[in-house]
């Protein structure tokens, strides 16, 4: 499975982050333990939605739509 996560900044508002995983837990843990330097200045994040995939491809394609124009529209109405 591969998940695509949206995370917003407790820090930080407005501060939000759009990644891709197969083991959600893990990588939110390395978000909040400074583990990326995108992520680490805002730390200590809070997972505010995801959306499982079996299709690899599809998780991919969902992100990058999610990381665009229209993609952030679309996450402002329906995902935070």
């Amino acid at each position: 499975m591969r998940h695509v996560y949206l995370l917003q900044s407790e820090a930080f508002a407005g501060q939000r982050y759009v990644g891709i995983t197969s083991d959600l837990r893990k990588r939110i843990v390395e978000h909040n333990g400074g583990r990326s330097p995108h992520t680490s200045k805002y730390a200590p994040w809070r997972l505010v939605t995801y959306v499982a995939f079996s299709d690899e491809q599809k998780a991919e394609t969902f992100e990058r739509y999610l990381k665009s124009g229209s993609g952030h529209a679309f996450a402002r109405r329906r995902l935070w």
